[in-house]
């Protein structure tokens, strides 16, 4: 590694950054806020006064420089200067932007400066530059021909809430879920390097992805290949995600966020390393040929080119074959500028990791403030930062499951719950303020979370996995070999299951169910409603000799009546219900699609006929009984479920084979998701287009009945 050979060198670089930087020792810790609220704000340039009722603009300031930028090319010839007051204007159209739309706010706000610098100093979308988490990325669309569509953010036939390669050619690799760019970055590096290429790829990571054991394979496997690539940390002091978190601020998790603190406050050890010049420039033999301002460019990286020394000499980074600069402010321009135009011009090989501090909200007084409220956010007023969230008599499915989960846990000491830095998100919070020791943020580290979990049941506790369906994806290897295989029990409970609206298919729970239920020792259910969602948790903390998952949807519950005391009764096992006794046509419904059964059956009443409508509850094992009785006393019979091909609908269909079902006059149809990914979009648009509304369900039993037109009039 030629760039970490750097000699010790005890004196400070002379050169006219200097100014920017202090080199007294660092500050501790816990007054981190303190170095943010130190660094000065930049002059804006912008006159639209603040609002009298508020702390922010009430109405959207001018942004001239702005105006003028179209693509990053557009901001070649701006000064330093310029380019400060580019960022203000920036900043102010992400806020203006977002309050529109909702969406991922305090993220997008702490990277402002580094989107300027980045695109500024690179030639993008030759130069590859990844996001990761995805959602930091509305400045980078901004500046990257999407700025007249940012108010199409997140919804039907709009802009994607996160980097999209089918949306520009400037997002150079997809990032709905996270810690995965140092990983593609390094593929794009070597690929580069193997068809001769001479492009940049820089990926950015930050915003709790750096907790995820990918991102250090990827470095490990970085530094060993050694290919040029540079990874940018944007440290904001986050390792659990604030996803809509209940009771304010908690602090990150994890020994990383410990060591990241270290890197960014203590001094002891800390050395000023022999200026870059002198060990990259020299060995080329320009050192003496070169002006002035390359040896203040040098000298500059060198000045960041220090870490906490460990008793080896090297950071953690350099351990991994990393050459590491940081901290660095993440908001002051010039030093960005500085250190990427280095980093870029620097002929030698190898991955360099440059580490910012950065403030999440920045630049917007109320995210500043809470963070966690500000993640991510609804429509909102920009002048007061009050969300406009629409009133609701219900809950959502992840608060009544918390409750549920609170109810059971009362009763039972053994149960314990694990999420992968989503208490917000999954409702554990809620866990975690009645029971501080039993609830386990494991950062965003789903792997880890499953077998954690599975070592849990080992002792004879009792854990509830809480975990979104699509990020369950992340940790499926654990799932099978850690729990399934050894019948552990293991409670998953799948969070967004089925179409997520806004947040489009990166967060779409399509699958769960279709690589839950091919489990040999999996229980596998999903509720119908709210109240069913209570009695399926008492179930699973029932369910003691082998795993068990339930599914249930993002949204609120329908408004039926709760059990009492929260506390659920668990159900028999691979027992479904009959909602509606009908004639001739069975529906079928799993989980969320029981509901919209029920809306069919109602549609086609006016024409005189009378569906069936039954609740499986359980995918595995499958109510045979149930299917035995509406396959031998219907003529039609028809699956319904919010879920993958493959899916509870194939599990029906094998029975009704083996079973000889099929051989006689009886007609089956699936209604499932699509064999394609649905959109971000309203949810009502999503399920439309899955074609799995109540329409579309009463047309497919007026189609099967030979009644095609009144299918087509119930269609319209």
């Amino acid at each position: 590694m030629a760039l970490s050979t750097f000699s010790i060198s005890t004196q400070k670089p002379t050169s006219k950054f200097s100014s920017h930087f202090s080199f007294g020792p660092a500050l501790p810790c816990p007054q981190q806020q303190k170095l943010f609220n130190q660094v000065k704000k930049r002059t804006t340039g912008i006159c639209a006064s603040l609002s009298e009722s508020g702390e922010y603009h009430s109405q959207r300031p001018p942004t001239p420089l702005l105006d003028t930028i179209n693509y990053p090319i557009h901001m070649k010839n701006l000064s330093v200067k310029e380019l400060k007051q580019l960022a203000d204007e920036l900043r102010s159209d992400v806020i203006f932007n977002v309050s529109k739309t909702g969406g991922h706010l305090g993220s997008s706000l702490g990277v402002v400066e580094l989107t300027v610098a980045l695109h500024y100093v690179f030639n993008a979308p030759q130069d590859k530059i990844l996001w990761d988490v995805g959602h930091q990325s509305y400045p980078h669309k901004i500046l990257t021909g999407r700025r007249d569509k940012m108010q199409t953010m997140r919804q039907t036939n709009g802009l994607a809430g996160f980097t999209k390669r089918s949306e520009s050619e400037y997002d150079c690799f997809g990032t709905g879920h996270s810690s995965t760019t140092i990983s593609a970055g390094l593929g794009m590096a070597v690929g580069r390097d193997l068809k001769g290429k001479n492009n940049h790829v820089v990926a950015v990571i930050g915003d709790g992805a750096m907790t995820a054991g990918q991102a250090y394979e990827a470095m490990n496997n970085a530094g060993y290949l050694d290919s040029d690539m540079i990874i940018i940390l944007n440290d904001n002091k986050q390792v659990s995600l604030p996803t809509a978190n209940l009771d304010g601020p908690i602090p990150p998790v994890g020994a990383l966020s410990s060591a990241l603190s270290k890197l960014q406050s203590n001094r002891p050890l800390r050395e000023l390393r022999e200026v870059a010049k002198v060990s990259i420039l020299e060995a080329q033999g320009v050192t003496k040929q070169i002006g002035g301002s390359v040896h203040e460019l040098a000298a500059k990286v060198d000045e960041y080119a220090r870490g906490m020394i460990s008793g080896s000499g090297s950071t953690l980074f350099e351990e991994l074959g990393l050459y590491y600069i940081g901290p660095v402010d993440g908001h002051n321009v010039d030093d960005l500028i500085a250190i990427l135009q280095e980093v870029k011009t620097t002929q030698t090989t190898g991955p360099v990791l440059i580490h910012l501090i950065t403030e999440k909200g920045r630049g917007y007084p109320y995210a500043e403030k809470a963070a966690d409220k500000y993640h991510g956010v609804a429509k909102f007023d920009p002048a007061t930062g009050k969300q406009f969230k629409a009133a609701a008599s219900t809950q959502s499915y992840t608060t009544y499951f918390a409750e549920a989960l609170i109810a059971e846990a009362e009763a039972d000491k053994d149960i314990v719950a694990i999420h992968a830095a989503m208490g917000g998100g999954t409702g554990m919070n809620l866990f975690l303020r009645r029971f501080p020791t039993r609830c386990f943020d494991v950062g965003i580290a789903e792997q880890h979370a499953v077998t954690f979990a599975a070592g849990l049941a080992c002792e004879g506790l009792k854990p509830f996995c809480a975990i979104y369906s699509s990020f369950l994806q992340r940790a499926y290897d654990q799932v099978v070999h850690d729990v399934d295989l050894q019948k552990l029990p293991v409670r998953f409970a799948m969070d967004r299951a089925g179409l997520v609206g806004a947040d489009g298919p990166t967060h779409c729970g399509a699958f769960d169910v279709t690589f839950m239920a091919c489990l040999p020792n999996m229980v596998v259910m999903a509720p119908s409603d709210e109240a069913e969602l209570f009695h399926m948790v008492a179930t699973a903390a029932a369910i003691d000799d082998r795993p068990s998952c339930f599914r249930y949807p993002r949204g609120n519950g329908i408004g039926v009546e709760l059990p009492a005391g929260n506390k659920g009764t668990p159900l028999e096992i691979g027992k479904g219900r009959i909602l509606i006794e009908g004639e001739r046509v069975a529906l079928l419904g799993y989980g969320s699609a029981v509901q919209t059964c029920l809306a069919a059956a109602t549609l086609v009443e006016p024409l005189g006929l009378s569906l069936t409508v039954a609740d499986a509850r359980f995918c595995k094992p499958l109510d045979h009984a149930l299917i035995r009785k509406l396959a031998k006393s219907h003529e039609f019979l028809i699956t319904v479920e919010e879920g993958s091909i493959g899916g509870f609908g194939s599990h029906v269909v094998q029975f009704l084979a083996l079973d000889g079902l099929l051989d006689g006059n009886l007609k089956w149809r699936p209604l499932v998701l699509p064999d394609r990914y649905i959109d971000h979009g309203a949810p009502a648009d999503q399920l439309a287009d899955a074609g799995l509304t109540s329409s579309h369900i009463a047309a497919t039993v007026l189609n099967m009945l030979g009644q095609t037109r009144e299918a087509l009039q119930v269609m319209s």
